[in-house]
């Protein structure tokens, strides 16, 4: 039990910490509708966003509704998207994707997470960040910067993504879970990054596990 509240009293001042540190959290993604977001989304997988956003500020120009997308064949949008890692299956998934919103949900991206799980190359992780960025439902997506930043504060266990968010979700209070995902993903870019971490420069050293550890 004295762990629970000391690991409660821990998202606590981490809230006011991240709070203060990164003020404007959000998706580093660029997106305008939930359509781009959900494509830009399967795009990331194993790429930067900063590489996603370079490759579909041009696509989305031309192709930013499933009708639009489905006018490409997927070596066309290979092509649109080859700087992209995993691209050939990514054309695929989108393509699939989109006749799916066509056929299935009258060309609108769907705001439940068991409907996104339907679509092609949607996982737990996408599925959840759209429900979080694009529609403001609850949700926390975990993705390598929130799961190895909250093992490293001592906030989760980390012997997987499910886990990790099971992990999360109980501790955080629901209101937070969007901006704390977001926190935490800051946090692992600015500072506590997979190698070399700056821990000496880290404002939450203090109530770091791994860093007392």
């Amino acid at each position: 039990m004295a762990e629970q509240i000391n690991k409660r009293e821990k998202v606590e001042k981490l809230i006011e910490l991240f709070s203060e540190h990164y003020p404007q959290p959000a998706t580093a993604l660029k997106f305008k509708t939930p359509f781009e977001l959900l494509i830009a989304t399967i795009l990331s997988a194993q790429t930067t966003d900063v590489q996603v956003n370079k490759v579909t500020s041009k696509l989305f120009e031309e192709y930013n509704t499933p009708e639009s997308m489905l006018k490409l064949s997927q070596k066309e949008l290979e092509e649109k998207i080859n700087s992209i890692g995993l691209f050939r299956n990514k054309a695929k998934y989108i393509l699939k994707t989109c006749k799916l919103l066509l056929d299935e949900f009258e060309g609108e991206v769907p705001e439940t997470r068991k409907e996104l799980l339907k679509l092609s190359g949607v996982g737990r992780k996408t599925a959840n960040v759209v429900l979080a960025n694009a529609f403001f439902k609850a949700a926390f997506p975990v993705d390598t910067h929130v799961f190895r930043v909250s093992k490293r504060l001592g906030l989760t266990s980390g012997k997987n993504v499910n886990q990790t968010e099971k992990e999360l979700t109980e501790l955080v209070p629901r209101e937070y879970w969007i901006d704390f995902h977001h926190w935490l993903i800051d946090h692992g870019r600015a500072l506590c990054k997979a190698q070399n971490p700056d821990c000496e420069n880290c404002f939450a050293s203090e109530i770091c596990s791994y860093y007392n550890e």
